[in-house]
């Protein structure tokens, strides 16, 4: 279980949220939603340790998560990836056995059979030697996702993994995450369609400078949390269509 306790985070001096407290559970895959800027990728961060915490401790399973992040698998945005870099699609997965390998060790024999693996497992075993920035948006992603396999971690944060691919990649992507969660792991997703909400997720946290709410995605997913992070005006025809849609 990752626990967060009253963390705050600051840009510039200016509080992105303040005391924000929260726990991710094993076994269930949780939704991180929210309007743009509202601090969903700076709460991830925090936990991470990739930016300062100005105040507040996470811990997994107890201990401080600082000593474990070998745990975590974490898959960025594409945006803040370097596509130029001169590095095939098989490679790539490989770095996922870094994290496993003692200092100065390179990968063996095992490591690169789990990496043709996991590209199996996400249907990619032919793009093995092609340059990462010629794949489309969804098999990049699903690259990435492979090398989150081969990591073997016990808790994966995605970062808005289903920006920009086709459905077909986000069949395939879903469908690891339900894999994962199978396996008992902590899969945390930060997530932009408000319409996949209730299928994808078990747990959901509301987020804008703070949390909203937080809990089982049907009892979160309201209404009037929704018009409280985003808008009125958002709530009211995403509700109103669901509404519509089961009438």
């Amino acid at each position: 279980m990752i626990q967060v306790r009253d963390m705050t985070v600051a840009y510039d001096g200016q509080p992105v949220f303040t005391n924000l407290s929260i726990q991710f559970v094993p076994g269930r895959i949780t939704g991180i939603i929210g309007p743009n800027g509202a601090g969903k990728s700076t709460l991830i961060k925090g936990i991470l340790g990739l930016i300062d915490r100005q105040s507040g401790a996470v811990t997994l399973n107890g201990s401080p998560i600082s000593k474990q992040l070998k745990q975590v698998a974490y898959v960025e945005q594409r945006a803040d990836l370097d596509l130029t870099f001169p590095i095939n699609v098989f490679d790539t997965v490989l770095t996922g056995t870094y994290p496993n390998l003692g200092l100065f060790k390179v990968p063996g024999k095992p490591e690169k059979q789990a990496a043709m693996a996991a590209l199996a497992d996400v249907k990619l075993s032919e793009f093995a030697q092609r340059q990462i920035g010629e794949l489309s948006g969804g098999q990049l992603q699903r690259v990435f996702i492979a090398r989150a396999i081969v990591q073997n971690a016990d808790v994966i944060i995605l970062d808005e993994p289903f920006v920009g691919i086709d459905m077909k990649s986000e069949a395939e992507i879903v469908a690891i995450l339900k894999q994962w969660q199978s396996q008992g792991k902590t899969v945390i997703v930060i997530n932009h369609d408000l319409n996949k909400v209730t299928a994808y997720f078990d747990d959901l946290a509301v987020i804008d400078h703070g949390l909203v709410a937080f809990g089982k995605t049907e009892d979160v997913f309201t209404k009037e949390n929704v018009a409280t992070a985003f808008s009125g005006d958002l709530s009211t025809i995403l509700f109103d269509e669901q509404e519509a849609a089961h009438g």
